[in-house]
């Protein structure tokens, strides 16, 4: 019976390369460790309350006695995309994420749009989150000019309402409402132009729960774990 001699052989790697050898691990190893991970959560618990332009936090418990006169968003009544009256009330018992922008706008809003559409893809079965983008342009984006607009960007009835009306108003609700707007100290006149990539976080009892960069994923991804936070409430 013929007996077989079973040898290993050690690698022999020349001098010369080992010290490629550990940069490239090296670099490997940071690559992987480094990638990006969009998923974010809350950092904290329970969300706090906003009541003016500088966004100092106030914490408080959902039935705390402190919230009964504190700043909620005002009664509005504007028209949507498609023609019908959008209120107060039609947010009612919702989570919503508001915004400004017009449709010829050629800087920040076709961004601003398309990140609330990721908004949008992340909640369309959701029936306690909607989203409410207001024009600063009224005179120019009519609900005919809306309605194509919300064709083109695939903008979901009923769930992102794009909504038009008087400036006085839609104005007035930016700056003192939403107080969108970070020019702090500055005195804004009626004629001054609003414009800002800020996404505002409003809960089910019109209280104003976060603000938000539109412009920025990592505030986008932020929002989106944030809303997750408010829906436990």
């Amino acid at each position: 019976m013929k007996k077989y001699n079973i040898t290993t052989k050690k690698l022999h790697i020349p001098f010369k390369y080992f010290y490629t050898i550990i940069i490239f691990c090296l670099l490997f190893s940071a690559c992987t460790n480094n990638q990006p991970n969009n998923k974010k959560e809350s950092r904290v618990v329970n969300l706090p309350y906003y009541k003016e332009a500088t966004f100092t936090p106030h914490w408080f418990s959902s039935n705390d006695e402190n919230l009964k006169n504190f700043h909620k968003i005002s009664p509005f009544s504007l028209t949507n995309q498609d023609g019908k009256t959008v209120t107060n009330k039609t947010f009612e018992g919702k989570i919503y994420v508001t915004d400004f922008f017009f449709t010829t706008c050629p800087g920040i809003c076709p961004e601003m749009t398309a990140n609330m559409g990721i908004l949008q893809e992340k909640f369309k079965t959701d029936k306690e989150v909607l989203l409410l983008s207001h024009t600063v342009m009224p005179q120019i984006d009519t609900v005919a000019v809306l309605k194509e607009y919300a064709k083109n960007k695939g903008i979901i009835s009923n769930k992102w309402h794009l909504v038009t009306g008087k400036r006085s108003e839609i104005y007035s609700l930016g700056r003192n409402d939403y107080f969108v707007e970070e020019d702090l100290g500055l005195q804004k006149e009626e004629d001054d132009f609003l414009h800002t990539e800020n996404f505002v976080l409003i809960d089910k009892n019109r209280f104003i729960r976060g603000i938000y960069n539109g412009l920025n994923m990592n505030s986008v991804n932020q929002l989106i774990a944030d809303i997750e936070t408010l829906k436990k409430e």
